[in-house]
């Protein structure tokens, strides 16, 4: 039974589950995929908060499924743009974690991440397995991982 660490990059898939296939991502059939045959030493997910109680329900299910749920607030600027971004946060929490386990699970198609599955693969030494979908992953981040898993219907409710 090898030692994994799950981080889970909330608005990203979200987004791409929603804009490639416009159904949403399946937190449990993931869970239940990733965690055979292996012990979670820490599992993440990254989300934002805006206060709502749909957002508070959904992240409570998170909760009950093993995850550890970050969360920043939602920020909306004067120009009318929002900003809630995980990237500084998931890359800290990955490289505090990378030397406790034997591969290390990130769930985002986000190319900024392409550093990181690099330096977990060739610095550390362990296993970067990505999940994304495929269109919508950077190619980057397919190219740095040890194995890029696309998210399909399989993993989608």
């Amino acid at each position: 039974m090898s030692d994994i660490a799950i981080f889970v990059d909330v608005q990203n898939v979200y987004y791409t589950t929603r804009q490639h296939y416009r159904r949403n991502f399946d937190y449990n059939a993931f869970w239940r995929k990733v965690t055979k045959n292996h012990r979670v030493v820490a599992a993440f997910a990254y989300a934002t908060h805006r206060g709502d109680n749909k957002q508070t329900e959904f992240q409570n299910i998170l909760r009950a499924i093993g995850f550890d749920v970050k969360l920043k607030p939602f920020i909306q600027r004067s120009d009318g743009s929002a900003k809630a971004d995980w990237d500084v946060g998931i890359t800290i929490d990955v490289l505090d974690y990378a030397d406790a386990v034997d591969k290390v699970i990130l769930v985002s198609g986000d190319g900024d991440f392409d550093l990181l599955a690099q330096k977990v693969v060739q610095s550390k030494g362990k296993r970067c397995e990505v999940y994304g979908v495929q269109a919508l992953t950077a190619n980057s981040l397919i190219k740095a991982a040890s194995e890029f898993v696309p998210i399909d219907t399989e993993l989608l409710l």
